[in-house]
């Protein structure tokens, strides 16, 4: 008889979502539905504003992904106004987006996802010395590696679990039969997860360097950046590459060898495809390298069907987004030009369930030609990958050979979480080449870091943008010089997309199917799944439903 499991709410994660799952009498999972559980309404509040009102609205979306959002939002603007910022605005707004990535990463490894693969108690029990040794076989030079450490680690440890007071670590399942790691390596990636505390802020600093402050930065203006004091002074420029080198240093000696060990012994989950999800990918293409449109670090494109041989095209008028089971009245597929954002809540039935194919998210539904498409790091590096980056095929090839795994071992909930990693130390390894470039071109005697421009009558524009959790795009259209009607799709939209007309699962329900619960009371390998796409609910929805205001559940039925 088949067993329903609801997850409600998933934590770890920026917002509020819950998954609800079938299971058969061998507790694979057949079935999955993912709901937001909350509305954002902001679009509908950009109406009657003036469009470069919107990026610093919009950023409040939620308070990780800030700059994100306010970048789209000056670019959609920049794209009705018909205007291009100058080449150190460039930069600079690089500077600032490859700062977030850095320090975004290394947080959601560590401290979102790092413990569905870690087992924290296990390393009680490690070997100090054994740990030392096995760092190394990972990095010729680990970060903060020594029996010393270590111990110090395991005592700091035990001192939770005696004081009751376990904080991050309470509420797990520890000992689930899921975790693969050895006790060493266990010890190895808790350490690093105590180190990221301090590092994680690092990237935030430089953020603030070029955007006044973070979270919600306010140096972007359509046209340009206003941090021009900054950007012209020498020791603002060393404090941002100073910090540049801490935390590559934290990426290349603690990041990307965890990430390989973990691989390791989780290996045989990425070669059976455990987690994989839809077979589509898409990637608006990121960090401009150049003053034209095409010239991107992270190319644009989108794989169809897991097919590496060829890179598509993206056609814009192919996006669309419908609410066939999302709360909203606007249920047909819509442009986001032309989209609607009118709520119509229904809710569960009176047991909770989903019943037949009612309504169940606030998340639309958003469909590239009719199809569900995964976006993030995953679709970047497939994207990169087939479209022949030869960076990106260096450090894919070289993962796959010292994992001594399958390129299909990448469509898995492991090869998501490794192409993360990867793209951190692809864009860490930029960033000094965009100070540099920076530099030259003030010395080349070029200041210019705005471009004048005003709102026009009417007019429409589209910022297509790639933040650390995937594509984003902002919308928004024009009248009488003030904002007509607003739509932005998010990463998480994408990807938490509930079924469509066709019944298509989107990327999160997909990538639950099939998968084994090795304990269906601990549902450790839905967390793992759902971590690995670094879920952001608070950018796809935003008011509370104060009918449902439910602080958590945990059922199986």
């Amino acid at each position: 008889m088949a067993k329903r499991i609801i997850v409600d709410p998933i934590t770890r994660i920026e917002g509020h979502l819950r998954i609800e799952v079938e299971v058969d009498s061998n507790q694979v999972i057949q079935d999955a539905w993912s709901s937001i559980t909350l509305w954002r309404g902001i679009e509908t509040i950009l109406k009657g504003r003036d469009p470069r009102d919107a990026g610093l609205i919009v950023q409040r979306f939620c308070g990780v992904c800030t700059y994100a959002h306010y970048e789209s939002s000056i670019l959609a603007c920049e794209d009705a106004f018909g205007v291009k910022p100058p080449t150190n605005a460039r930069i600079v707004r690089n500077l600032i987006h490859g700062a977030q990535y850095l320090t975004d990463h290394t947080m959601h490894f560590y401290h979102l996802h790092g413990l569905d693969w870690v087992d924290v108690v296990s390393a009680l029990s490690a070997d100090p010395k054994k740990a030392v040794d096995m760092a190394r076989a990972y990095c010729d030079n680990p970060y903060n590696c020594s029996e010393t450490h270590y111990k110090a680690v395991q005592q700091r440890l035990t001192k939770f679990v005696q004081s009751g007071r376990l904080g991050p670590f309470a509420n797990a399942y520890w000992g689930n039969a899921s975790y693969r790691l050895p006790a060493e390596a266990n010890l190895i990636i808790v350490s690093h997860y105590l180190d990221a505390l301090q590092i994680s802020k690092i990237g935030a600093q430089m953020m603030a360097i070029f955007g006044g402050k973070n979270p919600h930065p306010q140096t972007l203006v359509v046209g340009g950046v206003t941090s021009v004091m900054d950007a012209l002074d020498a020791a603002r420029l060393g404090e941002y590459r100073y910090r540049l080198k801490e935390i590559r240093n934290f990426i290349e000696t603690a990041y990307i060898p965890d990430v390989l060990l973990a691989g390791a012994y989780y290996k045989k989950e990425g070669a059976a495809g455990i987690g994989g999800g839809v077979k589509n990918y898409l990637a608006y293409g990121g960090f401009p390298l150049d003053d034209g449109d095409d010239n991107l670090l992270f190319p644009r494109g989108i794989v169809k069907d897991r097919d590496l041989s060829q890179v598509f095209a993206v056609d814009e008028d192919k996006i669309t987004e419908e609410a066939t089971h999302a709360w909203y009245k606007d249920a047909g597929p819509e442009h986001p030009f032309e989209g609607t954002t009118i709520p119509e809540y229904t809710g569960y039935n009176k047991q909770g369930n989903l019943e037949g194919q009612d309504k169940y998210s606030w998340c639309k539904a958003p469909r590239y030609d009719g199809q569900p498409y995964e976006v993030g790091p995953l679709a970047r590096v497939l994207i990169a990958y087939a479209a022949g980056n030869q960076e990106i095929k260096n450090l894919v090839d070289g993962t796959l050979k010292t994992l001594d795994a399958p390129v299909t071992a990448l469509f898995s909930t492991l090869g998501r979480t490794a192409a993360r990693a990867l793209e951190t130390k692809y864009i860490g390894d930029h960033i000094d080449g965009w100070i540099d470039e920076l530099v030259g071109n003030i010395k080349a005697g070029d200041t210019r870091f705005w471009t004048r421009c005003s709102v026009p009558k009417e007019g429409q524009g589209r910022g297509l943008n790639e933040p650390p959790r995937g594509a984003l795009g902002h919308w928004l259209r024009i009248e009488n010089h003030v904002i007509a009607n607003y739509q932005a799709v998010v990463p998480s939209t994408w990807n938490c997309s509930p079924r469509d007309k066709d019944g298509k699962r989107g990327p999160y329900e997909e990538s639950l199917v099939g998968t084994r619960l090795a304990d269906v009371n601990q549902p450790l390998e839905i967390l793992r799944t759902i971590h690995s796409f670094d879920p952001c609910m608070a950018c796809a929805v935003h008011i509370i439903d104060p009918k449902s205001n439910q602080i958590r559940e945990f059922r199986i039925a």
